[in-house]
């Protein structure tokens, strides 16, 4: 078993930060199931992230995307642009058999018990009026 070492990595990786964070993503992808791309010789996943990135078996702008891509709490503009498109298409009217019934889903999720959406106010009353303000 050949230990990996940091320096190995860095020649690939000159960045400690983004090294740490591109080896984590890598060890991620193997533990959900990726293929490893070298023998795994009884070793942790993030040892095996480590060797693969040190024998630059994998694209690191690939995984630079991998992790920017779980990080990421905005949806890209495209899909905003298509979400804005459906938007403006149900305001004006133009609706498709395939849009959403909104009163239709709200009957159906009560029919199913679901709980009462959360009202701040309504809770502030009953609290106020002294009765119990649960949920």
């Amino acid at each position: 078993m050949a230990r990996v070492t940091v320096e190995d990595c860095v020649e690939r990786v000159p960045n400690r930060f983004d090294l740490v964070v591109l080896a984590g993503q890598r060890a991620r992808d193997i533990s959900s199931g990726s293929e490893l791309l070298v023998d795994r010789d009884n070793d942790k996943n993030p040892v095996v992230a480590l060797r693969e990135i040190a024998e630059d078996q994998l694209s690191t702008e690939e995984l630079f995307e991998s992790v920017v891509q779980g990080r990421q709490k905005v949806a890209p503009v495209e899909e905003i642009d298509e979400l804005d498109e459906a938007a403006m298409s149900m305001s004006s009217g133009e609706t498709d058999d395939d849009d959403l019934d909104l009163a239709a889903l709200a009957q159906e999720v009560a029919a199913q018990g679901a709980p009462e959406p959360v009202n701040r106010d309504r809770l502030a009353e009953r609290y106020d009026a002294g009765e119990d303000p649960k949920i």
